[in-house]
């Protein structure tokens, strides 16, 4: 067999793998379960794809591309990705992707151009078919696996915890009541699922007709047909577990517009499209009936209403046997803020963003930081005010904010350029004859559109994730084969002219290319490795770091210096070593062990002052300098006034931040400025009107205050510093344990 032919087979299976295996990657090892490593697959194999491309090139002396409608809105998208990556708020990150998932990185986009062309250029029909059918596969175990988890059995904690429960799930992760399966989050898996449930059911219509001979009934005794037909059962009812309105609403939408397409391609009788439809949205209606929607509006006359009206209580007393004063007197009431008016905050901090940088934004995955100097001061008032967005959660406002208009332009441009080709390609099959018609290839082919269209409503209530961004790239390709686009053009380079013209034979000169491309795509493969093999380092450290005891502390160490040796460029690892250095060094420091100690908080701050260096805006790495300076503050108090600095510069990156604010106000009072930490917090509580740690900062520094004041004075701050306490006691927590303390000591009466 000819090395070209190895080289195909090898580009073949390496796309059959990528698309099956994407969604169901998952580890507990590293420091981000699910789309680190999902990312990690797909660069691995890219790599092993593009070295298998451009050795089959050379050994074929055939440098060439084809060519597709879609070449344009491409490649001017990757365009705007790379100047937004050149001229960002911080490049590093913009050409890799923000450290927890890297999807969306310029790096990433990369990636999916490439595979785009490599697959575009090197299959035929039947590998698409194949493709498409390990897709399905693919979707087939991660069904099966998230289903069960809905009933109180995740197969995830079998996995890592060896029980068949949900009980390795926090609060954060409920999957009984959304499930996520092996996505990581409900609104991702909504979204592969609406994507690929209009291709499975054009899979089940074309088993059906297969076995056109036979009704309905009598051909669901077949296995493929039955099969097929279950897994869209399975696949909608999945959709409805995660409990996720954007996919929900993003499935009917596309779901719509395949029929619709079906209808306007004519390639079956209307009758028999009408029972198809009837069939299909029977059945989901009829799911939607017995399990309740996204949509709960919509569940008036389901089961779910039943069964919520008849089980409700006459009182929550009887349940308690308290009165509701009575258990808030105990517990404070937690108000969890809509999910919705969060995102609306989020929405207008990234369209301040854009106003601010509209033509390249702020750079390519920068959002994390960018939002920052300019989120709305009323995110302190949500549920989630403390909690890091890294997303805009729409995907085209966070290409607005970090990519700008230029960025958002061209994307747009992409996705209507495709329906635009779609379109097209739909309208010539009407005149054509019937006998020429490949029913199986337009059935296909008809289903894709509507598929693409759900991954455009549901990046609209979220953002994309690695399978989702695959898909993005490969229902075009799939769509421009099946539909028998004329892809006859090729981008072809001169140099394979001379190459055919000068040689005659497989030479030395192919040889030694193939030698060094083969050699690069093995750097790149172990590069990758090394850099997993150092998160998982990290993820360890990380990890132990959190236990928060001596000895764990001391274990991370290692583990966190072996990821920083082994990845000495990655910030993310050198941010979470210098907290533990300077944990490390003031705890050898305090226990008269200050040589070793010193070493430590040195090279905690020399690590520090290198990290803020070169990612001077990134206020996450501004917030960890503050940490560092306030341990080391421990022992020494002299780090106050850095920890000062430093949290002062978190405040001009994060203007609005309560959190860095009441920081700023503590650490005033630590350089004894008592007077500007009250004005401090004074800000603080204007900003977050129910924080607790604020008021109560602002009662020690008027007592402190007042200790030291004389007359008049001296009452009106302990009299500002009694009120503080009371008013969280009164307002905010009733039995807050540390309020009543302190009144008590100061002879207060509760």
């Amino acid at each position: 067999m000819k090395l070209s032919s190895y080289c195909d087979k090898l580009i073949r299976w390496s796309f059959y793998v990528l698309l099956f295996s994407v969604p169901l990657v998952l580890t507990s090892n590293t420091s981000e379960l699910f789309e680190l490593n999902k990312m990690w697959v797909t660069w691995g194999l890219a790599v092993v794809i593009m070295t298998s491309w451009i050795v089959k090139m050379i050994s074929e002396r055939d440098f060439s591309i084809k060519r597709t409608p879609l070449d344009i809105p491409i490649l001017l998208f990757l365009l705007s990705q790379l100047i937004s990556t050149i001229f960002s708020l911080d490049s590093r990150i913009s050409f890799w992707g923000y450290y927890s998932r890297f999807n969306g990185g310029f790096l990433s986009i990369l990636t999916y151009t490439l595979l785009y062309y490599a697959f575009i250029s090197n299959s035929t029909l039947k590998d698409a078919k194949r493709l498409l059918i390990a897709t399905i596969l693919g979707s087939v175990f991660v069904i099966l696996w998230g289903l069960p988890s809905h009933f109180g059995y995740d197969p995830t904690c079998l996995l890592f915890r060896g029980s068949l429960d949900t009980a390795c799930w926090t609060d954060a992760f409920k999957p009984t009541i959304r499930i996520f399966s092996t996505l990581g989050q409900p609104a991702w898996l909504a979204a592969y699922l609406a994507a690929l449930l209009p291709i499975t059911m054009a899979m089940s219509i074309w088993e059906k007709e297969k076995v056109s001979s036979l009704s309905l009934i009598e051909s669901l005794k077949k296995p493929r047909v039955i099969g097929l037909w279950i897994l869209s059962i399975l696949m909608y009812l999945a959709l409805l577990y995660t409990d996720t309105r954007g996919g929900f609403l993003a499935f009917w939408a596309g779901s719509m517009l395949f029929w619709a397409s079906l209808y306007y391609v004519r390639i079956f009788p209307v009758k028999k499209l009408l029972t198809y439809f009837i069939t299909f949205n029977a059945i989901f209606f009829f799911l939607n009936f017995t399990s309740g929607t996204p949509i709960h509006q919509l569940d008036a006359v389901s089961l779910r209403a039943f069964h919520s009206t008849s089980s409700k209580s006459p009182s929550s007393t009887a349940i308690t046997g308290q009165t509701p004063a009575a258990q808030n007197k105990k517990t404070p009431v937690t108000n969890i803020t809509d999910s919705g008016d969060i995102r609306l905050l989020v929405w207008k901090g990234a369209f301040d963003i854009w106003k601010a940088h509209p033509i390249i934004g702020t750079g390519v995955e920068t959002y994390a930081f960018a939002y920052y100097a300019f989120r709305p001061a009323a995110h302190n008032l949500t549920s989630e005010w403390d909690y890091l967005y890294n997303k805009a959660h729409n995907e085209y406002l966070n290409y607005l904010a970090t990519t700008g208009a230029l960025g958002l332009g061209t994307h747009i441009f992409f996705l209507l350029s495709f329906f635009l080709v779609a379109f097209t390609q739909l309208r010539k099959v009407r005149s054509l004859p019937k006998g020429e018609v490949n029913k199986e290839n337009w059935l296909y082919a008809a289903s894709l559109p509507g598929a693409f269209l759900t991954i455009i409503i549901s990046n609209f209530f979220g953002f994309s994730v690695v399978i989702m961004n695959i898909l993005l790239f490969f229902i075009p390709i799939w769509f421009l084969i099946y539909s028998d686009y004329p892809l006859t053009k090729k981008l072809e380079w001169d140099l394979s002219s001379k190459i055919k013209k000068n040689y005659s034979s497989f030479n030395l000169y192919q040889w030694s290319s193939i030698s060094a491309v083969i050699l690069v795509g093995a750097f790149l493969v172990i590069q990758l490795i090394r850099f997993w093999t150092a998160d998982v380092s990290y993820a360890l450290g990380m990890n132990l770091d959190h236990v928060g005891d001596s000895t764990s502390y001391q274990t991370a160490f290692t583990h966190l210096q072996s990821a920083v040796n082994t990845r000495p460029n990655e910030p993310v690892f050198q941010d979470e070593f210098s907290l533990n250095m300077a944990i490390l060094g003031s705890a050898l420091i305090a226990n008269n062990n200050a040589t070793v100690g010193a070493q430590l908080a040195n090279q905690a701050v020399k690590l520090s002052d290198n990290i803020t260096e070169n990612h001077p805006n990134n206020i996450v790495f501004w917030k960890s300098r503050v940490r560092v300076f306030y341990l080391l503050a421990q022992i020494d108090p002299k780090y106050y006034k850095n920890a000062l600095e430093a949290v002062m510069v978190a405040k001009k990156l994060a203007p609005t931040d309560a959190k860095i604010s009441y920081n700023a106000g503590v650490l005033y009072g630590q350089n004894n400025q008592i007077e500007k930490g009250i004005k401090e917090l004074n800000y603080t509580i204007i900003l977050k009107p129910d924080y607790r740690d604020a008021y109560y900062a602002r009662a020690v520094f008027y007592h402190q205050l007042s200790e030291i004041a004389t007359g008049q004075e001296k009452i009106t701050d302990y009299n500002k510093a009694v009120s503080d306490l009371k008013y969280i006691l009164t307002n905010l927590i009733p039995n807050d344990d540390a309020s009543e303390k302190m009144l008590t000591s100061w002879g207060e009466k509760l």
